[in-house]
């Protein structure tokens, strides 16, 4: 999927800083070299699950968003629902075609036994063993031919179980005042959008990928999985973050791409490529808890309530 944007690493994080210590409020926007600063000094910050300094000075006001929680996870959508979905009707095709080569399977698998129990009984086994041997070589011949999903499929299943694994790890930002929503459709397209996570620090679009195996990183600073580039789906996930921020119709807030990584390490831990970081599934809720407010409240609350309003659920 194409989009037109700025160059990432031009590309400026209109946010402010809000100090309720102060009577006035400083707003000043961050370069992307600020977000990556703030997300490599959090690196070490580790998530106890606790509220940090700043997330409980702003408690008392953003205490007033926590009753719609519940609305909001009913709202948003269920988390892997898009990809549950996608799983189901790809298996059930596979498992149409699959049973209308049923019979010759069938007969495969018969022939097999026959063939065992004739030549165990040419060469005057006793009964006990010929008879094991001939179920031995049905479950062998059977075995292949049995009804599998393909590779393609199981990602589906895959993809859904990370996405519910990280559904998980975000819900106990809602305690802190956060909003948070899983499997919208993005706005004009086909493509769903995993987790919008709503708060005073910002509003984060993230995508959740569950891979097997390490990442690395190429020699010209591209990341891979395996023999395949991310590039593709770090843009993907930059474009939703623009659909996102455009549906939102306020130029003030920026939507902040995000790729959680389940079940595969990230090199340093996180990294920020094309200008999207990447993050372990597990450090990212200590990550946004760590971040300094750039919303008032009200302004966040504001965001929350129109996400619901605009986006809707993809499944």
């Amino acid at each position: 999927m194409a989009s037109t944007h700025p160059d990432p690493e031009e590309r400026p994080f209109p946010v402010g800083w809000e100090d309720d210590d102060t009577p006035g409020v400083s707003i000043h926007p961050l370069s992307h070299a600020d977000v990556e600063a703030i997300l490599a000094h959090l690196a070490g910050v580790p998530d106890t699950g606790q509220p940090t300094r700043d997330a409980r000075r702003v408690a008392p006001s953003t205490a007033r968003t926590a009753p719609a929680a519940s609305n909001d996870r009913a709202r948003g959508g269920r988390p892997g629902g898009s990809a549950q979905a996608e799983y189901q009707r790809r298996r059930a095709h596979e498992h149409t075609a699959w049973t209308h080569t049923l019979p010759w399977r069938a007969a495969a698998t018969l022939a097999a036994g026959l063939t065992t129990w004739l030549a165990t009984t040419l060469l005057s086994l006793p009964l006990p063993i010929r008879a094991l041997l001939t179920v031995a070589a049905l479950a062998a011949a059977w075995w292949p031919l049995r009804f599998h999903p393909s590779p393609e499929t199981q990602a589906w299943q895959r993809g859904a179980q990370g996405e519910r694994h990280l559904a998980r790890l975000l819900a106990p930002l809602e305690a802190n005042g956060w909003t948070v929503l899983h499997d919208l459709a993005v706005p004009r397209s086909a493509a769903n959008l995993d987790h919008l996570v709503i708060g005073t620090p910002g509003v984060f679009a993230i995508d959740a990928k569950h891979y097997r195996g390490p990442l690395h990183l190429s020699h010209d600073g591209q990341l891979w999985h395996g023999r395949y580039p991310l590039a593709a789906a770090l843009s993907a996930t930059r474009w939703a973050a623009d659909k996102v921020q455009a549906t939102l119709g306020a130029p003030d807030i920026d939507v902040v791409p995000i790729v959680a990584v389940v079940g595969a390490p990230v090199p340093f831990g996180q990294v920020s490529v094309n200008g999207v970081p990447v993050v372990a599934a597990g450090s990212l809720p200590g990550l946004l808890r760590a971040l300094p407010p750039v919303l008032a409240a009200e302004r966040a609350a504001w965001a929350a309530a129109t996400a619901r309003t605009r986006l809707r659920p993809a499944a």
